[in-house]
């Protein structure tokens, strides 16, 4: 190891005066040094553009010629083992940053484990989803289609051709003249009758948002879930409808309910018919829930109409069909008694514990 006490003395004796340089001292300081900061600040006193050893190599042009090669060695020398000391030091500290920090986030396995609440479908997921387990259960197939769909097969295979007054039951989200956010999942049906080529029987449901465009309120929202039915066959009747439905509201709201019919319009079945259902709160007798009426509309039905057995390519004279469509929005707020649709749509838990009950 070169002597660091030679450079100031050789530089002295050639009439160049400067500070002697110490490199065990330097050396000693360096590992004593226990901070970060403090390290790196040795890191510029010793190495720096300022520092004593960068000062000695600018003195060089005062020696001979002879002398500098040598005089730069003994320098560099010296800056390598500093640089060294330095780099080593600094892996300690690092080591040893890291043993404190894995110390402090050490986990005491001894400790009892924080509880954590379990996720939970949301409710138009639990109702789809338990509507869908009772009708696969009576046999029905699951279809989904496109929600965006083109107004043929939103419209005219439904019976609904252009400019006929019924579209204006429905206001659309139109993209291009042709095209559409499906206002219902019927033209899923409409398309599952093509497929059959006009041999049934079929037996199916669909279910799947839609979209109108509507003021979202209590009641009301631009987008909502439907799940339709489609029963094609020879000798279908309206008994048949009403059996599957009654079946349907016994197991969503009891065996004590019972549904009836009431005459409506849809311009896909004929006849058409709203259905109710007895008020699963009052047994009938009257009350908020059902207005004092004893009944409450829970969907709409009816027998396919002839024009839509046509345009699906079944023969109506041979075959006919009901359909029915439920709003699951309209029966979770029923079953739960929520009185803004808006809800169902929340992220917020509290409001979800508010109506359904663990279990």
């Amino acid at each position: 190891m070169i002597r660091s006490y030679l450079i100031g003395t050789f530089l002295l004796e050639r009439g160049i005066v400067m500070e002697e340089l110490d490199l065990q001292a330097m050396l000693e300081e360096i590992r004593k040094t226990k901070a970060p900061k403090a390290l790196q600040d040795l890191r510029i006193q010793f190495l720096g553009k300022k520092s004593a050893l960068q000062a000695a190599l600018s003195q060089m042009g005062k020696l001979p010629p002879e002398e500098r090669a040598s005089f730069g060695q003994r320098v560099n020398m010296m800056k390598k083992l500093v640089a060294e000391e330095l780099d080593k030091q600094q892996k300690i500290l690092d080591e040893e940053a890291i043993r404190l920090q894995l110390t402090s986030e050490e986990i005491d396995l001894t400790l009892p484990g924080e509880a954590h609440e379990h996720g939970s479908k949301s409710i138009i997921n639990a109702i789809t989803d338990e509507i869908i387990d009772i009708l696969i259960g009576m046999g029905y197939e699951v279809k989904e289609g496109p929600e965006v769909e083109t107004d043929h097969y939103n419209f005219e295979m439904l019976n609904v051709p252009k400019d006929h007054p019924a579209r204006d039951m429905q206001d659309s989200f139109y993209i291009t003249e042709n095209l559409l956010l499906r206002t219902q999942t019927s033209p899923v049906q409409a398309r599952t009758m093509l497929e059959r080529s006009g041999v049934g029987p079929i037996k199916m449901i669909c279910p799947g948002k839609v979209y109108r465009r509507d003021d979202d309120d209590a009641t009301h929202s631009h987008q909502f879930t439907q799940i339709e039915g489609l029963v094609i066959g020879e000798h279908i009747t309206m008994a048949d409808l009403k059996g599957t439905l009654e079946l349907l509201a016994k197991r969503m709201f009891g065996e004590k309910r019972e549904i009836r019919f009431r005459s409506s319009f849809f311009p896909f079945t004929e006849p058409s018919v709203e259905v109710d259902v007895s008020c699963f709160n009052c047994d009938g007798k009257g009350c908020n829930i059902c207005k004092g009426t004893g009944w409450i509309e829970i969907l709409g039905a009816g027998m396919v109409h002839p024009n839509v057995l046509r345009m699906g390519g079944f023969d109506p004279d041979k075959y006919t069909g009901f359909a029915f469509g439920i709003g699951v929005e309209r029966i979770a707020m029923l079953r739960y008694g929520i009185n803004d649709i808006r809800h169902l749509y929340s992220n917020d838990k509290r409001v979800v514990k508010q109506f359904v009950k663990e279990g």
